[in-house]
């Protein structure tokens, strides 16, 4: 599987990782059930698939249980990210998520996310989704700083979007950059590669969940634009529209790894099948981008 380095931290990663929210479980965010022993086979699926990014967070559920319970044997196989910043409170058959943007919280976090995954450190902490006045507040930056310091994470990074970015970007701070990005919503398009200007590695989320039907907000509003724009003319030898969208995602070349998560392996054997295929030819891509640009341009016309 193809590799690259992520930024300025001289990671090496598959350009395909492992979004371990998927093993959250059903209390947090109407997750599905999972089964320890459904759990242990993905997660050792993944690591003997050679995949070596795996991306969770302190708040996703049984994720970072069932991380260390197995796989931590395996540690020196990949590398680990994980999410701070997050405060998780049960509410009888759920538990809600909230965040406390202190150091006390952030100290907590990491400490607790290391003893469920049974190691020492994690390669990448990254704040999870704070707004600028929340990090300018709570010095959020400096307590990342503290933390790596002290040995318990390699190297910081956030995960956010807009209207956040442009000022975390213009900090110049982070290693690394977790963005929103797919062929149906490209809003961050642009700023994949500002943010990977910084000299930082970009990882890039809902690469292709997010344009699923039925995943996430907004996805009707996404899939109909996939059918306006007639994506599935530029299908190929039977692929598949998710292959696609993976395909549209690794074809940006500012961007390091895509996470994709799923708890069933045949699924997770497609995707590395995609992503082994690599970008999408430049053809096929240029068009696809021409054709939703035109959708956009067509929607912005009938607002006004």
């Amino acid at each position: 599987m193809d590799k690259a380095i992520l930024g300025r931290t001289g990671l090496q990663v598959t350009k395909l990782s492992y979004g371990a929210m998927e093993i959250r479980g059903p209390r947090v965010w109407s997750g599905r059930p999972v089964e320890d022993a459904d759990a242990g086979l993905i997660l050792n699926t993944v690591l003997d698939a050679g995949i070596n990014l795996i991306d969770t967070s302190y708040d996703y559920g049984r994720s970072e249980e069932l991380i260390g319970r197995f796989i931590s044997h395996r540690r020196d196989e990949y590398i680990l990210a994980t999410k701070c910043g997050c405060c998780v409170t049960s509410r009888g058959d759920h538990d809600e998520t909230s965040h406390i943007w202190t150091r006390d919280n952030l100290l907590h976090n990491i400490d607790t996310s290391l003893k469920r995954m049974k190691t020492d450190y994690v390669d990448v902490l990254q704040l999870h989704g704070p707004t600028v006045m929340q990090a300018e507040e709570g010095a959020l930056v400096d307590v990342l700083k503290e933390i790596q310091a002290s040995g318990k994470a390699r190297y910081i990074g956030v995960s956010s979007y807009l209207p956040n970015l442009p000022a975390f970007v213009d900090w110049g701070a982070f290693d690394t950059f977790q963005l929103p990005y797919s062929a149906l919503e490209r809003e961050h398009e642009d700023w994949v590669t500002k943010a990977a200007a910084t000299g930082a590695g970009i990882i890039v989320r809902g690469g292709v969940g997010q344009g699923e039907p039925g995943i996430g907000r907004g996805s009707e509003e996404r899939w109909n634009a996939w059918e306006q724009a007639k994506l599935d003319d530029l299908l190929e030898h039977g692929e598949q529209r998710t292959g696609f969208l993976l395909r549209f995602t690794l074809s940006h070349p500012s961007m390091t790894t895509t996470i994709v998560g799923t708890k069933n392996p045949s699924h997770l054997a497609e995707n590395i099948r995609y992503a082994k295929l690599g970008p999408l030819p430049s053809d096929i891509y240029e068009e696809a981008k021409k054709r939703l640009d035109a959708i956009g341009r067509i929607a912005i016309s009938a607002q006004s």
